[in-house]
């Protein structure tokens, strides 16, 4: 038994549904299976050709009119014909979505080593700013410790100042004392 499918509808393109189909066909042991992207006037479509037994293909159909589908298919309607043309094997069609996948990874993985390139560039620029930056790390912190020590000699001068301020002040104070003794003592008629 043979059977043409057209799944249309507004996301059946890019949502994983060839694949999705391919493993519903091997699950009912179908052994010629093939499904297509065809964009129409009306809109998108999935084209399946399948080929089997009335066992195999009947509970295959069961599960497409089920809507058994991807996750983010959205689908409007499903047409199911007779088919008289040939179909590839399940085997041939899995070369040929490979195929079609190379097709596709090629320019991306291209793309990608570009981008790739890229950053590598971006990448040693920003190392080399940091690397920079590092030497003006070492230099404020060489920096800082000539100040610390700019600061540990100001507070030798201040402390050596304070002494000399305080030893001043001792010889006025006792002088002073001096004179007050001598006042009182002359008061007092004492010598």
């Amino acid at each position: 038994m043979k059977l043409r499918i057209r799944i249309i509808g507004p996301k059946v393109h890019d949502v994983g549904y060839r694949y999705f189909l391919m493993s519903m066909a091997m699950a009912n042991r179908i052994r010629r299976f093939e499904a297509h992207n065809i964009e129409e006037d009306a809109g998108d479509e999935v084209l399946v050709l399948v080929d089997g037994s009335e066992q195999e293909i009947q509970a295959f159909r069961k599960h497409v009119e089920m809507k058994r589908r991807p996750e983010r298919a959205e689908v409007s309607r499903v047409v199911v014909e007779d088919y008289e043309g040939e179909v590839m094997t399940i085997g041939e069609y899995a070369q040929f979505c490979t195929t079609v996948q190379m097709n596709k990874a090629i320019p991306l993985l291209l793309s990608m080593n570009e981008t790739m390139g890229v950053m590598a560039d971006k990448q040693a620029e920003t190392l080399s700013e940091i690397r920079g930056l590092s030497g003006k790390q070492d230099q404020t912190i060489s920096e800082i410790r000539g100040l610390s020590g700019k600061q540990d000699s100001t507070i030798s001068e201040i402390r050596g100042l304070r002494g000399d301020l305080a030893t001043r002040n001792n010889i006025e104070w006792q002088t002073r004392i001096e004179k007050d003794i001598k006042v009182i003592k002359s008061k007092l008629s004492i010598r």
